[in-house]
């Protein structure tokens, strides 16, 4: 109980600052003269999915996350962390390299999508689009893909927890159209003009920039995309672009269409495939 309480202490704390920082950029592009790039229904959808997200996940961890780490940890490497700012530094870049792979995945595997297509269903880009989550990556093993490897190097629950929420924490800063100066980090760090990018719809910027802080992993793997390379970004998803701003439609939508295309088709590779599979495959027509 006294874990959970701590979670939910933490999700307090910090909704505070990111509502905070979500009013300054609004009245800053207001005062800038271009208040449309923030609309109040999709802020509130936004900032709905980001609290039923935390608390499904604060409370997820404070329940599981000890039990899952002690269940893990015997079968891995048993790495103790007693090196000082060594050990700091192996989880920072273990954990950022393995989100940069679990980001690809997301993208990649359409079971993963369903829980991470809401985040970019938006077709806009502010502060509060960090907060548009889903909480059945909770649910559906996305958020497992980051915790087994930090489990299995050795690293207990709470570097885990840390390491995981500043990285999440920087990425929050990464949501943004206004003027960064983040940007000037460009060549080593995720910054706020290589992650419009990722979140671009147009061809040139699906799939690009999956990194977390750093951006080192997409330069290695052949996924960059400067903004400068890019063309014009227009925001949102390219299959299944959702028109609510019900929170809780958008975070099932892509589940339920998931479901849909299994009945549909009958085919359990959908599962696995590219989140536009079947519509490639079946051309979006019942069989007959």
């Amino acid at each position: 109980m006294e874990d959970v309480l701590h979670a939910l202490s933490f999700i307090a704390a910090a909704g505070v600052i990111f509502i905070g920082v979500v009013l300054a950029e609004a009245w800053y592009w207001r005062r800038r003269g271009v208040p449309e790039k923030y609309a109040l229904n999709d802020t509130v959808s936004n900032m709905t999915m980001g609290l039923s997200y935390k608390l499904v996940d604060g409370v997820f961890v404070a329940l599981l996350g000890s039990a899952f780490f002690d269940l893990v940890h015997p079968y891995g490497l048993q790495y103790r962390p007693v090196h000082g700012i060594w050990s700091v530094l192996l989880i920072f870049v273990i954990s950022d390299f393995t989100f940069y792979v679990s980001h690809l995945i997301w993208h990649k595997v359409r079971w993963f999508w369903t829980s991470h297509a809401v985040h970019h269903s938006s077709n806009r880009m502010n502060y509060s689009t960090a907060l548009r989550q889903n909480y059945l990556v909770v649910l559906n093993g996305g958020n497992l893909l980051i915790a087994v490897v930090i489990a299995l190097v050795g690293f207990n629950k709470t570097w885990a927890i840390v390491a995981l929420e500043l990285n999440l924490l920087y990425q929050f800063f990464l949501h943004t159209e206004a003027p960064s100066f983040l940007d000037r980090f460009g060549a080593v760090l995720n910054t706020p003009s290589h992650h419009r990018v990722h979140h671009g719809a147009n061809p040139a910027q699906i799939d690009r920039n999956f990194g977390g802080v750093l951006i080192i992993w997409d330069r290695l793997f052949g996924t960059f995309r400067a903004e400068k390379d890019a063309g014009e970004i227009v925001y949102g998803v390219t299959e299944r672009q959702p028109s609510s701003f019900n929170p809780f439609y958008l975070q099932l939508h892509e589940m339920g269409t998931l479901l849909r295309d299994l009945w549909r088709y009958r085919d359990p590779r959908i599962l696995v495939r590219h989140p536009a599979w079947a519509e490639r495959r079946y051309g979006g027509d019942r069989p007959g």
